[in-house]
């Protein structure tokens, strides 16, 4: 099946709060989470210059994973599933199985996914990335089960507090003005 029939797939069965997992030949994943109405929101490349741009993508022409693990720098972005950069011979699907928790209400997720929205952050492949963020929106708890030679299941809590102390000072915020 090719890239656009997984998306159609996809589109077709997914539910906001989905964990969308984008498996690479080379053997690592991207994830995002699912946003509704073919939509996304995952670790993106941050704004960037057209220079950088073009530094990108003969980089990822070179080795065929996220521009933004090369770069060093991401920003959590909302975009539709067809338009996320992959490299070719991607798997992407639907994978709400391979962490051991409970997901959140839909009402949480939302919550955290609209707090960390647009928010740039510096990308690190073992302690911060698209997966430890797409598992703290559907579970409150950063998880990242890809890394080699890490207990699976087993909570980044470093990425989980700078994600919570994100999202509970918008909350704050958004109280103040209401």
């Amino acid at each position: 099946m090719n890239y656009k029939e997984q998306v159609a797939q996809i589109v077709s069965t997914a539910k906001f709060g989905d964990l969308i997992e984008f498996a690479y030949p080379i053997g690592y994943s991207h994830w995002g989470v699912y946003d509704g109405e073919g939509c996304i929101s995952h670790f993106a490349v941050a704004d960037e210059s057209e220079l950088m741009n073009t530094v990108r993508n003969h980089l990822q022409t070179a080795f065929p994973v996220c521009g933004d693990l090369l770069l060093g720098e991401t920003k959590i972005r909302k975009q539709r599933l067809e338009d996320v950069n992959v490299p070719k011979g991607v798997q992407a699907s639907i994978c709400n199985n391979v962490h051991a928790y409970r997901p959140s209400s839909e009402e949480q997720m939302s919550q955290r996914r609209e707090a960390l929205l647009d928010m740039t952050f510096t990308y690190r492949l073992f302690t911060f990335n698209c997966e430890h963020y797409a598992t703290y929106v559907r579970f409150g708890k950063s998880v990242c089960n890809q890394i080699p030679g890490q207990t699976k299941n087993k909570e980044c809590e470093t990425a989980t507090e700078v994600f919570e102390d994100i999202v509970t000072s918008r909350d704050i915020t958004k109280d103040l003005f209401k």
